[in-house]
């Protein structure tokens, strides 16, 4: 499997997006970490990683989608990024996911990762504007990967996104990447409609086959103005996603990211951790990119990037109450808490619709990754040390007792002997 996985990688890769790859990405994104590390310990949380959502405007009408897509268009401009990144850079930073909206609408997007070479960036898309062009000129570029969501079949993608002839499109825009040799992945929010079709090995294998190079499997988050609760899987479903993941990790030649596990199975959220935090369309500095609530703005002029992290008092206070909460998903597990944070904080709705404090009071407690009775560690013994030096709980849940707190005491979770037996 890793000769096959070496093999795919020398012959589908173009050899100067695999050198970027390399050491903007995997070189220079193991030493920012070890730099978060350091600075971690004296107290101080600047995430390594940095989720920017360049543009709120969109093409598609996703269900349950939870940013104001259809409201007046706000982008971070190229001068404005580049001092972002300038800043994060002096930080140590080399990696910046990109997303939105869809980030091929905004008309700079190939500007912004052209200014900065030594960087490398992941951009979030639906695929359906990357043209011959525009995978061509990815390639040339090479400090770029484009990840394409797939949610389903041609009935369910059409369903899920809100549009007609949706999954052609997108199948378009990945083959054009492909053609070029970028450096491509494919996501997927599992939900109930793509469950089945998707958490396949069948699909795995034709990703492989396509020359897809990394999937992701997100599990579907019930958040915004029309959260459609009922797409959301249920806490068995999510343990089988996870299994699922850890055994083709072990075996197929294929690169699956999680942003939810350690290496030793144990639930992590990547906000509570401080290992990354979302800049929203607005500029907005929030925890993650369902909680849109920021009272920091990059566009203030007043203080630097690094003083609006180190400086916080609610970042901070939200890692806090996520860490000694659960070791899950805050948002999704106790909304009711996140809620009397934001009020006791005073946290101003980073949305254009002001709706989210009421959306976030309509809530009800659900169950999200943390999962402590049935924890599945890697088999893959390259992810398993990766995440034990680069991606882990870093400490922050030590001395926190979640038996009483979490979704699991307050939601009965009953998995099947069927689905734990190995």
């Amino acid at each position: 499997m890793y000769l096959r996985m070496a093999q795919r990688f020398l012959t589908r890769v173009d050899k100067r997006g695999l050198w970027k790859l390399g050491y903007n990405m995997g070189w220079k994104g193991m030493r920012s970490v070890q730099k978060f590390k350091k600075r971690l310990k004296k107290g101080d949380v600047f995430p390594p990683f940095l989720y920017i959502s360049i543009i709120n405007s969109c093409n598609l009408r996703c269900q349950g989608c939870w940013v104001d897509v259809a409201a007046k268009q706000s982008r971070i401009d190229l001068e404005a990024m580049n001092k972002l990144i300038g800043e994060a850079k002096e930080m140590g930073n080399s990696f910046f996911g990109i997303v939105g909206g869809e980030p091929f609408m905004h008309p700079e997007l190939l500007d912004i990762i052209a200014a900065h070479p030594d960087c490398y960036f992941q951009v979030f898309t639906n695929g359906q504007f990357i043209t011959d062009e525009k995978a061509k000129r990815l390639k040339e570029l090479g400090n770029v990967t484009p990840l394409i969501s797939v949610e389903g079949n041609e009935t369910v993608s059409d369903q899920r996104r809100g549009r007609e002839g949706v999954l052609n499109k997108t199948m378009e825009g990945i083959q054009n990447c492909l053609n070029h040799k970028v450096f491509t992945g494919v996501c997927t929010s599992l939900c109930q409609t793509n469950y089945k079709d998707l958490l396949q090995e069948s699909w795995v294998d034709r990703l492989i086959e396509m020359g897809v190079m990394y999937t992701w499997f997100h599990v579907y988050r019930p958040m915004g103005p029309e959260g459609c609760p009922e797409l959301a899987l249920t806490a068995d479903q999510q343990f089988e996603a996870r299994k699922f993941v850890v055994e083709m990790r072990a075996k197929k030649p294929i690169i699956i990211i999680d942003a939810y596990y350690d290496g030793e199975g144990r639930a992590v959220c990547p906000a509570a951790t401080g290992i990354s935090h979302h800049i929203s369309p607005w500029g907005g500095i929030e925890p993650c990119p369902i909680v849109q609530f920021s009272k920091e703005n990059i566009h203030d002029e007043n203080t630097t990037l690094k003083e609006k992290f180190l400086g916080s008092s609610y970042l901070k206070e939200f890692r806090q109450l996520a860490r000694s909460t659960t070791r899950g998903c805050i948002v999704l597990e106790r909304p009711d808490l996140l809620k009397q944070l934001m009020d006791k904080q005073n946290v101003p709705d980073g949305t254009a619709r002001k709706t989210a404090l009421a959306e976030l009071e309509a809530m009800e407690v659900r169950t999200s990754q943390y999962n402590p009775a049935h924890q599945i560690p890697e088999k893959n013994w390259i992810y398993r040390i990766a995440k034990r030096y680069w991606y882990n709980d870093f400490g922050v849940y030590d001395g926190h007792d979640h038996s009483e707190t979490s979704a699991p005491a307050l939601v009965q979770l009953d998995v099947p002997e069927s689905v734990t037996a190995e």
